[in-house]
């Protein structure tokens, strides 16, 4: 239902009792099954706003998903609260704020689990391909209004570097009997998932819902880190999620992860999604989805532990250490200064 006192059009708010299909292997909530709620709040608010002029009916089709982080568990049994709001549009894309809580029913007791910022591109109904235009929403202040193009731009700019990068094919995972020689190497984690999309994955105009993707990479991620430690593991974070093109029903999907950066206590895992359809032989395989996610390992109290060392392999690898290196350090700045902010 929406929240009272908002634009209907603009806001939402879901909620729903965690049950136990939802949790993974050690009981707690699936880290894919939040991203997936945030997504399907995200396209609920998304389509209604799009909806609310004259012309082409038309469906919200995600297109990013801005780095959101696990800041609590979530358990079986609790009552999850998610609050989606729209709080910048452009001529054909929105952009939606959605905050989770998760509620203990038998104490009351309440706390905020994830965040996000989604980006949505209105489809028409009539032609998937052609992107509608957005209504405007109207600003608080012309401060907020600033501040979402600012945000726009750097999205965009981002969105187009990634597409560049994410074009490099994922090499195929070792002979397990070779990689098993090599416990904590890159080949020995990587992993793959292949699914086939069926009518239940899709949307009313079929290509895939980006939450049913996003729960796809989170367990591929979750295979890799589990492999990596042999202990619990849950996602901590994951970076900006990327959709760079739309897949469709009949499709094919190599979900692959691997590990690109291990600190003393994370684990950053890069995961692509791959679609190849069945029926569409002429259109060939091609990078459909890409994101970053960050796993930690956990004791049976759910206390932090060591991540063993990643045993680095060729140039390659190293680089892209490197590189997770870096995206490591100013995430852990950037979280030192927001902490400062709020003291």
């Amino acid at each position: 239902m929406s929240s009272p006192g908002m634009d209907e059009a603009s806001s939402l708010q879901l909620c729903r009792v965690m049950l136990p299909d939802d949790a993974n292997i050690m009981g707690n909530v699936h880290g894919g099954i939040i991203l997936k709620m945030i997504e399907e709040a995200g396209s609920i608010v998304g389509t209604r706003h799009c909806n609310t002029q004259n012309g082409d009916r038309c469906l919200a089709a995600l297109v990013r998903v801005e780095k959101t982080e696990f800041l609590s568990p979530v358990f079986i049994g609790e009552v999850v609260h998610v609050s989606a709001e729209i709080t910048y549009t452009s001529k054909h894309s929105l952009e939606v704020q959605v905050k989770v809580i998760a509620e203990n029913i038998l104490t009351g007791a309440k706390k905020l689990a994830n965040k996000a910022a989604l980006w949505y591109v209105p489809c028409s109904l009539q032609n998937v391909d052609k992107i509608t235009e957005v209504p405007p929403i109207e600003y608080a202040s012309a401060e907020k209004e600033e501040e979402g193009r600012k945000r726009y731009e750097a999205q965009k700019i981002d969105r187009m570097e990634t597409k560049a990068r994410g074009e490099e094919a994922m090499p195929p995972r070792p002979n397990p009997e070779d990689a098993a020689k090599e416990r904590h190497t890159v080949g020995f984690s990587q992993s793959s998932l292949i699914h086939l999309v069926g009518p239940s994955d899709c949307t009313v105009v079929d290509f895939v819902y980006g939450g049913v993707a996003m729960k796809l990479m989170d367990e591929v991620a979750g295979i890799v880190a589990a492999r990596h430690c042999n202990t619990n593991i849950v996602t901590a974070s994951v970076d900006a999620i990327n959709f760079h093109r739309k897949i469709r029903k009949g499709c094919v999907v190599t979900v692959t992860g691997r590990l690109t950066f291990v600190s003393n206590r994370s684990m950053e895992i890069e995961v692509l999604v791959d679609a190849d359809s069945l029926m569409e032989k002429q259109i060939g395989k091609y990078r459909a989805v890409s994101a970053f996610f960050t796993f930690i390992s956990l004791d049976k109290e759910n206390k932090p532990l060591n991540v063993p060392p990643l045993k680095i392999e060729g140039d390659d690898e190293q680089k892209r250490f490197e590189e997770g290196k870096s995206r490591y350090l100013q995430n852990k700045a950037r979280r030192l200064a927001e902490k400062e902010r709020q003291q």
